[in-house]
C-alpha cells in the first residue's frame, strides 16, 4: 500500500509548555500538498497497563476519581514510564504491586496502543499477568483507589454493555477474554 503521499513532514517543533508529566509542543508541519501547517502535540512517556487474571477467571480492577472527567472510573492497573525508555513490562509490574498488592509469574504483552494518536505521542503497552500471588499494596502518595475483583465475564460484559469507557481497560479485558477462552455476549 503506498502510503507516501499520506505523510507530514516535520519541520520545526518549539515547545510551548513543559509539565511535570506532559509537555505541549507546537510543530509546522509540511502537508503532502506542499502547503504548511501547525500541529499541536501532547508529548507523553507512555504508560504501561494489566489485566491481572487469576486462576478462578477473576480480574482485579481499580476505582479511582479522574477530576478532569469527575467520574469514578473502574479501570484495569495501570501507570505512567518514569522515564523515557523505562521497559514498560517493568513499569507494569510496578504498577499492579503498587495499586493491587499482586505480583504475576506470568506475562504476556497484548499490544501497545496509541491512545489518541491525532495530537499525542501517548502509547499505552498491554499485558495480560496470570499466575498471580497476593502481597500489600502501596500506592503513591496522592493516590487514592479502590480495587475490586469480579468475573472476567463480568467485567467483559460491562465493556460490552457500554459502562467502561476506557479504552485501554475495555481492549484489554476483551483481549483478555479472547485469549483466555471466553465468550462475548452482548
Amino acid at each position: 500500500m503506498d502510503t507516501e503521499n499520506l505523510r507530514e513532514e516535520v519541520l520545526s517543533r518549539q515547545l510551548r509548555f513543559h509539565g511535570a508529566i506532559i509537555d505541549v509542543a507546537h510543530w509546522q508541519v509540511r502537508l503532502p500538498d506542499g502547503s504548511a501547517a501547525l500541529r499541536e502535540v501532547v508529548l507523553h512517556p507512555g504508560a504501561a497497563a494489566v489485566v491481572p487474571v487469576d486462576a478462578a477467571g477473576m480480574v482485579t480492577l481499580v476505582r479511582q476519581h479522574r477530576v478532569v472527567l469527575d467520574e469514578v472510573t473502574l479501570e484495569i492497573p495501570a501507570g505512567k514510564l518514569d522515564a523515557p525508555g523505562e521497559d514498560p513490562l517493568a513499569c507494569a509490574r510496578r504498577e499492579l504491586s503498587e495499586e493491587t498488592g499482586l505480583t504475576a509469574a506470568h506475562w504476556r504483552h497484548l499490544m501497545t496502543i496509541t491512545t489518541t494518536p491525532g495530537f499525542c505521542t501517548e502509547r499505552v503497552a498491554l499485558y495480560l499477568a496470570t499466575g498471580l500471588q497476593a502481597g500489600a499494596a502501596h500506592l503513591d502518595e496522592g493516590e487514592f483507589l479502590r480495587v475490586e475483583r469480579m468475573p472476567l465475564d463480568e467485567a467483559v460484559a460491562l465493556v460490552m454493555a457500554g459502562r467502561v469507557p476506557d479504552g485501554k481497560t475495555a481492549l484489554g479485558l476483551l483481549m483478555a477474554s479472547r485469549i483466555l477462552g471466553g465468550q462475548f455476549t452482548i
